[in-house]
């Protein structure tokens, strides 16, 4: 059975990459209002995803007001299907000793 990528295997975290898999680009406060969570467990769960390369967080102003911008990365998209093919092997595999 294929190992689960536990950067990825976390609700938050599957959230924001499915989210930016969709989107590819999306801002801290729309990641923040479409996947219903606070700013502290988004800001947690972002810094582990840059950490392991998945995204990318880009901080700018527009005019006074702080603009951060998340953006997933050929690495992230990578390890997000790898991921998703991975559930479905095992989703396969429980279906086939359900079967027997």
């Amino acid at each position: 059975m294929d190992e689960l990528n536990k950067i990825i295997h976390s609700k938050t975290r599957l959230s924001i990459l499915t989210y930016l898999y969709r989107n590819k680009e999306a801002t801290f406060n729309e990641l923040k209002e479409k996947l219903d969570i606070t700013d502290g467990n988004l800001s947690i769960n972002l810094s582990k995803l840059e950490e392991a390369k998945y995204i990318i967080i880009n901080k700018t102003f527009l005019g006074k007001v702080p603009l951060t911008k998340c953006k997933i990365t050929n690495e992230g998209e990578k390890a997000f299907i790898e991921y998703i093919n991975s559930i479905e092997k095992i989703i396969n595999e429980i279906k086939k000793i359900n079967n027997n």
